[in-house]
């Protein structure tokens, strides 16, 4: 009869384990799955910032282009240059 007890009480103590290693299993997938959403929003926040300085430098090298600061080779030149 006190086998079945110890017996008991085994496994209520590696239920109790095996809960918390799923619990910590589980918080770690989900805390990977935070950080790599985070740096997919850093690299679009990045890739956001770059477009906008292309579109602005090219704003910039239109007006000069515009006011006939820039010849047309000296625009088409620096066009290329921006957008390689």
């Amino acid at each position: 009869m006190i086998n079945y007890i110890i017996y008991f009480a085994v496994f209520l103590i590696l239920a109790f384990v095996l809960s918390i290693a799923v619990k910590a299993i589980t918080r770690g997938v989900e805390a990977k799955q935070i950080i790599k959403e985070e740096k997919n929003l850093e690299l679009n926040k990045e890739n956001e910032n770059q477009n906008l300085e292309f579109v602005d430098q090219l704003k910039d090298l239109k007006d000069l282009y515009d006011k006939g600061i820039l010849s047309e080779d000296e625009f088409k030149k620096a066009k290329d240059k921006i957008l390689k």
